[in-house]
């Protein structure tokens, strides 16, 4: 079974960054039905045992049509909301470590370049979508956006997202209504790099 992460914060934690009703709508609602819908397309299509990626990375050896649009978009969903939710913190490192930040000042000559390119793919995202940072297979960056719940995965690209940063509406509209700019700059107050050398380095 996919199981929807559980916030390792409370809903008001990332204050006044995210409010605490977007949070709980965005969490408790969005997330929890795309986790839900994830899980019965997956058993209907007799891939529930297989990890997210896989299933994301291999949508193609789904022969049905149906199933095989429904398990991109709810199978998006659920995998990139898990990505996004685990990575903020109310009291984040502001800045990666390690072999990640090797990694950013090869691909973008400096964190602030790296993320420059990802608030400006996120901005530029027309409609709903995403903006991620993924590694490839020989540990290089790439930054990238995404419509609706897709990602560099269910895209073929062969890279795994380590950040992901949700442009939908529902992700910022109860506070910054059309203001995607301003929530773009705010989600990275909430950002913890920690976490994201730690995914990098777990994938290298």
């Amino acid at each position: 079974m996919y199981e929807q992460i559980k916030l390792p914060y409370a809903a008001d934690a990332l204050e006044p960054h995210i409010d605490q009703l977007t949070i709980e709508t965005h969490h408790g609602k969005h997330h929890a039905t795309y986790t839900k819908n994830f899980n019965d397309l997956a058993e209907q299509a007799g891939v529930a045992g297989k990890p997210a990626e896989e299933v994301l990375a291999n949508l193609d050896a789904v022969a049905d049509e149906t199933l095989r649009k429904g398990l991109r978009n709810q199978g998006g969903g659920y995998y990139n909301h898990n990505l996004y939710f685990e990575m903020f913190s109310p009291n984040p490192a502001k800045a990666p470590t390690g072999k990640l930040a090797e990694a950013i000042d090869k691909a973008f000559g400096s964190l602030e370049a790296c993320k420059d390119e990802l608030s400006k793919l996120a901005a530029a995202q027309f409609g709903s979508g995403w903006a991620f940072l993924s590694v490839d297979k020989d540990g290089g960056l790439h930054a990238s956006n995404s419509l609706n719940q897709d990602n560099p995965l269910s895209e073929g690209k062969g890279w795994t997202p380590i950040l992901a940063l949700d442009v939908w509406e529902h992700a910022y509209y109860l506070k910054y209504k059309n203001l995607r700019p301003d929530y773009i700059k705010e989600f990275w107050e909430i950002l913890d790099w920690g976490k994201v050398s730690a995914k990098y380095e777990s994938l290298v």
